[in-house]
């Protein structure tokens, strides 16, 4: 494996910056946070998910209060007439009307399925259940794919912690959902199910992995590793550093964006190559995760860093100018993610693999697209 740029030890000052007592602001001018967009559901429910991170390296003491602030404000965000999260708030307090994206749902129940899993305060576990199993009938009927794959990871996560009928059932539909779009879709060519990447690409290619070890299926699980193939393949620079998709898209037939390149890419994929490594071991996936990470750190298309880690902060992305300078939720809780990701694998070594049978009646669902 090439030279692995560093680790860095946790920090959350940036992260405590951009917190007040409600939840995490959305957006930052530089290092200062910019209160006129508020907060949203994604990036609270991101910031759960690196509290449970943190926890692991720090302590849960460390983490316990901002924990509970988040899921609390899921709790605010839940709207028991609709059975889905509100999404954007103001600085006052009061929610935004309209209803709120699917992927803000889709975020709030992977981070409430990882709070059930790994968070050490029992009466904060049973409150996400709680708030898990009264949001999953609605979020489980989910349209847009990326949201389908946040709700079935957060039901693979619930699933660690504790049996559920609910949770089973859900992942298991949304585990056929998400094979059927994959498999129904795409060409030789192109064989992306929907017209253009666009953005968290490898979100759902997670999905599909770990939904066919949902479903124990082989051919499922081999169809995502292909497709993660194809995203590495596809967003791995002549000189050998990720360099992912722009926010121009990139459109079957057509140019790709080369910028503005998003963390949010970087993460996706590094985590998506996580679920491909722990499934088969492979070490091209452990290598493709080292390559997203390095690309916060200055290997990337500009050779420069898109984190500070000694604030703990991330970068607003890359543009064909530099670096985005301002440091937001989202790009923030990017690099902390990605940054304990690679934390703990290189802490684990191999992982533990466990065979999933094929089923006899099954076949490719690559093969089915092409």
């Amino acid at each position: 494996m090439p030279d692995r740029p560093p680790l860095h030890p946790v920090s959350r000052v940036h992260l405590e910056v951009l917190t007040d007592e409600v939840g995490i602001l959305q957006h930052a001018i530089g290092s200062r946070p910019d209160p006129v967009h508020g907060y949203c559901t994604d990036d609270v429910a991101r910031a759960l998910q690196v509290d449970l991170l943190h926890g692991r390296e720090l302590g849960w003491a460390a983490v316990a209060e901002s924990a509970s602030r988040s899921v609390r404000y899921l709790d605010e965000a839940f709207d028991a007439t609709t059975g889905r999260f509100r999404n954007f708030r103001r600085v006052d307090g009061s929610w935004l009307a309209g209803p709120a994206s699917e992927d803000s749902n889709g975020r709030a129940m992977l981070a409430l399925g990882e709070t059930i899993a790994d968070a050490a305060d029992p009466r904060l576990v049973e409150t996400a259940r709680s708030l898990f199993e009264r949001a999953l009938p609605a979020t489980a009927g989910s349209v847009a794919l990326r949201a389908q794959a946040s709700v079935l990871l957060g039901c693979d996560a619930a699933l660690r912690a504790a049996p559920s009928e609910r949770a089973a059932e859900a992942g298991h539909h949304l585990a056929g959902r998400i094979r059927s779009t994959f498999e129904s879709s795409g060409t030789f060519a192109w064989p992306w199910p929907e017209p253009s990447l666009t953005y968290e690409n490898a979100l759902p290619v997670r999905a599909l992995i770990v939904g066919g070890r949902h479903l124990r299926s082989r051919p499922m699980v081999g169809a995502g590793l292909d497709m993660l193939d194809w995203l590495i393949a596809a967003q791995t620079a002549p000189a050998g550093h990720f360099s992912p998709i722009g926010n121009g898209w990139w459109p079957a037939g057509g140019d790709r964006s080369r910028f503005d390149q998003q963390p949010i890419e970087a993460t996706a994929l590094l985590l998506a190559a996580e679920s491909a490594y722990e499934v088969t071991g492979h070490e091209r996936y452990r290598e493709a995760m080292e390559q997203a990470y390095a690309w916060f750190l200055g290997r990337n298309d500009l050779g420069l860093e898109v984190a500070d880690p000694v604030r703990g902060a991330g970068c607003d992305g890359l543009t064909p100018g530099g670096v985005n300078t301002n440091q937001g939720a989202e790009s923030t809780l990017m690099w902390l993610i990605a940054l304990e990701h690679i934390r703990a694998i290189r802490a684990g070594g191999q992982p533990t693999m466990q065979a999933i049978p094929e089923r006899p009646s099954e076949r490719s669902l690559v093969t089915a697209t092409r």
